[in-house]
């Protein structure tokens, strides 16, 4: 299924809370996915510009954002495919360092004249020094035409914002925020080494999935250490604010830097938002691909997948002037850090543990950042996700689940079934099933045909498209039928739907669904996740 096919697929089957029955797994399909995607170097040349982007209702909106001046010295993750960096993005690039290794930024200010000065504040990082520029309220600035170089350094790890120190309730909002990246300079020995792709990335019977993580842990710590990572900024739009900052700069085109009358008067109260974005698109738009043509001014999208049992960074950063509760099904998060300070315990100064705390929702306060922990494994579904049954032909149902001391699979790192919950091994989910799985399990699922709109039925009580047909029969016409007809090339996983807890942020232009609004895949090993784009 193609990105646009999944867009429509999820508005039919969208569903508010996924519950754990049947109608939890929708069926999509997408050619790429999320990852933390941005540019790499110890120089950044950036610009402000201004262009319009876009939003699901079909409105183009102008905006101001950062962007590349020329082209940047690299793009990470390494395995990306399609990179751009136009001279304008919201949000603006995000920038990869390396902790303690001095970089500089050079911003260019191509703003319209009557917008003013522009600049940007590093919250977090040294600053070292600047040179040219202006001196503004909160730090250096550009003028209109002008430049300003930062050099700063980042003495930890972790995710921090970047944004405009300019007239901030005007700029920030028309779209003058990105993110910062900073690597641990020594991570952890026993953290698997980026490129030594994990076991557990290894589906049976194909070739290893690539690596797409930017480090092999999070911070110096050996707790930090993670499979995958997605970065998600969530900001606000209120339209009116923006249009006003077009009439007038139309109004004052031509005019001189610093005459009488050359400035925008652009009121930022009331305030009204009607958009709600994760990295500069609303849903279903933040489910395309990263560096989709379509959207040239909007880059990163938010579309992220797994495999059960892997740990999942999540960069998560409120870029916005409003509180954003954002849920994430599934799991809760177990939050490593804030604002680039991992949160320790003091019971054992030569060896601290993790002491974040496990958040239902992280809720993201403006201009703050946090790092977190996501997995999912199957644990308390009580069903077995797998469809295992031993009295199958199938070899794949009869796999083996050898409890670890925690109660997981972890015996063999190659196996389909690596890191299942051991508890409910051979445990069915039907009472009275239609395919081969024997009964006795906690629920009836009812006939898609009778219960839900036919074909588009996408819900599927188990991972994998072996364990899907072995629930439904192998015509795919008994429940749940969906799970084959929307799924041509065989993906088959648990969706979760990620959102924002205020349910106003969920709409665009108040229509729901959209706004602040993704799926989180939890894909079967059979599935390879391709994070190239």
């Amino acid at each position: 299924m193609r990105a646009t096919n999944m867009k429509n697929t999820i508005s039919k089957a969208i569903l508010h809370h996924l519950v754990p029955m049947a109608a939890v797994a929708l069926l999509l399909t997408a050619t790429a996915y999320a990852a933390a995607p941005g540019i790499t170097g110890t120089t950044f040349n950036l610009t402000a510009q201004p262009a319009y982007i876009s939003q699901p209702d079909g409105q183009a909106v102008y905006s101001w954002g950062y962007g590349c001046n020329g082209s940047p010295s690299g793009f990470a993750p390494a395995t990306t495919t399609t990179p751009f960096c136009n001279p304008m993005q919201v949000p603006g690039p995000t920038l990869i360092v390396t902790e303690n290794v001095p970089f500089r930024v050079n911003l260019t200010n191509g703003l319209p004249t009557a917008a003013g000065n522009t600049s940007i504040v590093f919250p977090g990082l040294q600053l070292t020094s600047v040179a040219s520029g202006t001196p503004g309220l909160l730090t250096q600035e550009a003028a209109p035409g002008g430049t300003v170089t930062y050099n700063l350094v980042a003495t930890s790890p972790g995710t921090r914002a970047y944004y405009s120190g300019t007239q901030g309730d005007l700029q920030v909002e028309m779209g003058l925020y990105g993110a910062i990246i900073v690597l641990p300079s020594s991570p952890p020995a026993s953290c698997t080494a980026v490129g030594s792709v994990p076991a557990h990335y290894v589906a049976p019977g194909n070739s290893a999935e690539s690596d797409f993580r930017l480090a092999a842990a999070a911070y110096d710590h050996p707790r930090t250490c993670y499979d995958r990572e997605y970065l998600f900024q969530f900001s606000e739009m209120d339209p009116n604010i923006h249009s006003q900052a077009l009439a007038q700069v139309l109004a004052k085109a031509g005019c001189a830097a610093g005459a009488v009358g050359c400035s925008l008067n652009v009121p930022t109260e009331p305030y009204h938002p009607n958009y709600f974005m994760i990295n500069g698109r609303s849903m279903p738009d933040d489910m395309d691909t990263n560096y989709a043509t379509q959207y040239p001014h909007q880059p990163y999208n938010g579309n992220p997948h797994m495999h059960p049992g892997e740990q999942v960074l999540l960069r998560i950063i409120g870029q916005g002037r409003w509180q954003h509760p954002f849920h994430e099904h599934g799991n809760h998060v177990r939050i490593l850090a804030r604002d680039g300070n991992l949160i320790l315990s003091t019971s054992s100064p030569t060896d601290p543990n993790l002491a974040g705390p496990l958040l239902f929702t992280t809720t993201t306060t403006p201009g703050m950042a946090m790092d977190g922990i996501f997995y999912w494994t199957g644990k308390g579904l009580n069903w077995d996700a797998y469809g295992h049954n031993p009295a199958s032909s199938d070899p794949i149902a009869k796999l083996p689940c050898t409890p670890d001391a925690n109660g997981y699979n972890t015996g063999n790192t190659a196996a389909l079934n690596y890191y299942e919950w051991c508890q409910d091994h051979n445990k069915p989910m039907q009472a009275a099933p239609f395919g081969d799985v024997a009964g006795g399990g906690p629920v009836t699922l009812p006939d898609a045909n009778l219960f839900t709109n036919g074909a588009w039925y996408g819900g599927s009580p188990y991972l994998g498209p072996n364990a899907t047909v072995r629930a439904s029969g192998p015509t795919g016409t008994t429940p749940p039928s969906g799970t084959i007809a929307n799924s041509p090339t065989g993906e088959a996983g648990f969706a979760f739907m990620w959102h924002s807890h205020n349910e106003r942020e969920i709409t665009t232009n108040n229509v729901f669904p959209g706004g602040m609004l993704m799926m989180m895949l939890v894909d079967s090993r059979e599935f390879q996740i391709d994070e190239s784009n």
